[in-house]
C-alpha cells in the first residue's frame, strides 16, 4: 500500500488587526485566524501605536512590527506556535524600553 503525499500551500496574510489581548490575521484563503497577545510578549507589552505598525514581510508570509523587533511567520501562527523568545531576551527587551 502506498502512502498520498498531500502538498498543502500555506495561505497569505492579507490583513491583520491587533486589539490589547488578541492578534487576528485574514489570510488569503478566506479564514481569519486568532491568537492571544500573550503567545507574543513584545506585542502585549507594545503601546498600541507600536502594535499597528506593521508590514507584511515574505509576500504575506509574515508580519513584521519594526518599533519591537517582532517577526511572526504565518505558518508558525497555523501550526500553533507561540513566541520562541527566551525569557532573558524578553526581560533585556523589556527593561530597555522607556517608559510609557
Amino acid at each position: 500500500m502506498g502512502i498520498l503525499a498531500v502538498e498543502i500551500e500555506v495561505p497569505y496574510a492579507e490583513g491583520i488587526t491587533v486589539t490589547e489581548d488578541t492578534l487576528s490575521i485574514d489570510l488569503s484563503d478566506g479564514r481569519t485566524i486568532s491568537v492571544p497577545l500573550t503567545w507574543f510578549p513584545r506585542l502585549l507589552y507594545a503601546r498600541p501605536e507600536e502594535r499597528n505598525n506593521w508590514r507584511l514581510i515574505g509576500k504575506g508570509h509574515g508580519i513584521h512590527w519594526e518599533d519591537i523587533d517582532e517577526d511572526i511567520s504565518v505558518e508558525g501562527l497555523l501550526a500553533g506556535k507561540p513566541s520562541g523568545e527566551s525569557q532573558d531576551s524578553f526581560k533585556k527587551w523589556l527593561d530597555a524600553r522607556p517608559p510609557h
